[in-house]
């Protein structure tokens, strides 16, 4: 039996794994002359963030104020990039808290969230760091074009309490070198207008063994590589030797002699099927299927004899991590066979 003094469904994290991703990355960042700048939502641990920052990351990234909070906690951390717009007083408050304990900086794609921002730091002593973000195909937040990105530049630059640093994008999967274009104009546009643009933000786990051919980029935010996922091994991006975090599950029932049910469902494995056919990855069983999940239980399926019994353990990997680890307060750490035990997922749930 797999882990048998483990109770099931488990998050299991591999730290072995885990490390070897951080330490492969940092590498290659730092052969190209790539600063990284992880994104912590994936694992949610300061532990993990801080070894990240130990291997040579500059920072991290957040998603949310909260998350930022939990992983500073502990200290070890001084530097937290925001990738979101923040809105309202109540909001930009805790904004001007955190930055007295760290240094921050922060995104902005319109002159409403500037404002507000300028409005919580102009008696600051220091100027908050503002980064335009910008829609470089992702459709997602970001301004529409270079003009307007040089626009909210220059209002940024102009408002009290900011200061204008740069540009950040999270560009479309396979749109490395379309957003480098994209970049580069703004920067120029930019440069014209007199300020300077010290740092050009980019990210995503998909194209990241391309990041450096995206020449205006001077730092490069990723998440999923600390852990990776069926997505990325799909994509071709890393092997399943490579994946961190899977989920241990118990079979309870095998209805048939083509399949079987586990008792991991949505509330563990998650509903995202992130684009892909099932919802993981049976490891070490290609000819297996997870086709049909409720909210406590896994279906899985095979063209054949499923050759699983109740009581038996199987290894899946999730179609996407991130999600997953923010499912259960704890995953169980393990180092290949040895359970090392179960560490506080601090961030989960921080979602303000």
């Amino acid at each position: 039996m797999i882990f048998p003094t483990l109770d099931t469904p488990s998050v299991l994290v591999d730290l072995d794994i885990a490390e070897a991703n951080i330490r492969k990355y940092q590498d290659y960042c730092d052969e190209h002359g790539l600063k990284l700048r992880p994104h912590v939502k994936t694992h949610k641990i300061p532990s993990l963030a801080k070894y990240q920052v130990a291997q040579g990351a500059i920072g991290i990234t957040c998603q949310k104020i909260s998350e930022a909070e939990a992983m500073i906690e502990e200290g070890g951390i001084d530097d937290v990039l925001i990738t979101y717009n923040i809105l309202g007083d109540r909001k930009t408050a805790r904004l001007r808290a955190l930055s007295e304990r760290v240094r921050v900086s922060v995104v902005a794609d319109n002159a409403i969230v500037a404002t507000g921002l300028s409005r919580a730091f102009a008696d600051a002593a220091e100027p908050l760091s503002v980064l335009v973000e910008c829609n470089t195909g992702a459709d997602r937040c970001g301004v529409a074009s270079p003009a307007d990105a040089a626009g909210l530049a220059r209002r940024i630059a102009e408002l009290p309490g900011l200061r204008f640093v740069g540009l950040m994008t999270f560009p479309p999967v396979g749109g490395v070198t379309s957003a480098a274009d994209w970049l580069s104009e703004t920067k120029s546009l930019i440069e014209t207008q007199g300020m300077k643009v010290d740092r050009v933000s980019s990210g995503g786990s998909q194209d990241m063994w391309h990041a450096h051919l995206a020449t205006p980029v001077t730092e490069h935010r990723i998440g999923t590589y600390v852990y990776n996922d069926r997505s990325l091994v799909t994509r071709g991006t890393c092997t399943w030797q490579d994946c961190a975090l899977t989920v241990l599950a118990t079979v309870v029932s095998v209805p048939s002699e083509t399949h079987a049910i586990v008792d991991a469902g949505s509330k563990v494995l998650t509903s995202d099927l992130f684009g892909l056919q099932g919802h993981g990855h049976v490891l070490n069983r290609d000819d297996l299927a997870i086709d049909q999940l409720s909210e406590e239980h896994g279906r899985i399926v095979s063209s054949g004899p499923i050759r699983l019994a109740v009581g038996d353990r199987v290894r899946i990997v999730p179609n996407h991590a991130c999600v997953v680890a923010n499912m259960l307060d704890n995953v169980d750490c393990i180092r290949g066979t040895d359970i090392i035990g179960p560490v506080p997922v601090a961030a989960r749930g921080q979602v303000w």
